[in-house]
């Protein structure tokens, strides 16, 4: 498999595990919490492979995105513009890389946002999943531009 191929391969199924309904038995939570944090594991796994793909002529020692994106060292200019929209705080990159970090603490990223009869809810917090759902169309989008700039070279 291309480089290329395995980066889509893994947006793929997180769009897949994106797409699965949660039900509505007793299980339709835990079922929706793992959904999320699988189709996370898998962004993750498949921003680390777009690194990999748009470095490989660069021929880095590592390619995770704590490095690569986190670090100082930028020598492909795709690394610098990941750098740059990670940096700005309101990014779908930004947000990403929070979930990410949270997805490896103890408490996981999914969130339990049942309300009860005598919680108000709060307006403006989307559900994981649909977040998700944008921040991998946005990813997807990013990684075309992407991908066009690193062929050039």
């Amino acid at each position: 498999m291309t480089p290329s191929g395995r980066t889509n391969q893994l947006l793929y199924q997180a769009e897949l595990l994106l797409a699965v309904p949660a039900g509505d038995d007793e299980h339709a939570l835990s079922r929706r919490l793992a959904s999320e944090e699988g189709a996370l594991a898998l962004l993750e796994l498949a921003l680390n492979s777009a690194l990999r793909e748009l470095t490989e002529h660069a021929r880095l020692a590592r390619h995770d995105w704590q490095t690569l994106l986190v670090g100082d060292a930028r020598p492909v200019a795709e690394l610098t513009q990941l750098a740059e929209l990670a940096a700005q705080p309101d990014s779908w990159l930004a947000w990403l890389l929070g979930r990410f970090e949270a997805l490896h603490g103890v408490d996981g990223a999914a969130r339990r946002e049942e309300a009860g009869p005598m919680t108000i809810a709060v307006a403006g917090q989307r559900p994981l999943g649909e977040a998700l759902a944008g921040c991998l169309a946005e990813f997807k989008a990013t990684l075309a531009r992407l991908r066009e700039t690193s062929v050039e070279w």
